[in-house]
């Protein structure tokens, strides 16, 4: 899928990747989407718990080796 912009929060452990989504998606108009990569195992309950507090659209969680990678529409 098309994305506005990326996130490397590979080796960042939480709340790291949280914090730098919420960063760098707030560099972005409304709409665009981040695409983040994390090798935490908590993201995969703290990417959608933040997108859902936040406001934003969590497009898709998938695996590529031992990462996630996120696709989040900024709300």
């Amino acid at each position: 899928m098309e994305h506005d912009a990326d996130l490397d929060a590979s080796g960042l452990l939480c709340p790291l990747p949280v914090l730098k989504a919420r960063k760098r998606l707030s560099a972005l108009a409304s709409g665009q989407v981040l695409r983040m990569r994390a090798t935490d195992p908590a993201a995969v309950i703290d990417v959608p718990h933040f997108c859902a507090e936040a406001g934003h659209d969590l497009l898709s969680a998938s695996d590529e080796g031992e990462a996630q990678i996120y696709l989040i529409r900024k709300g």
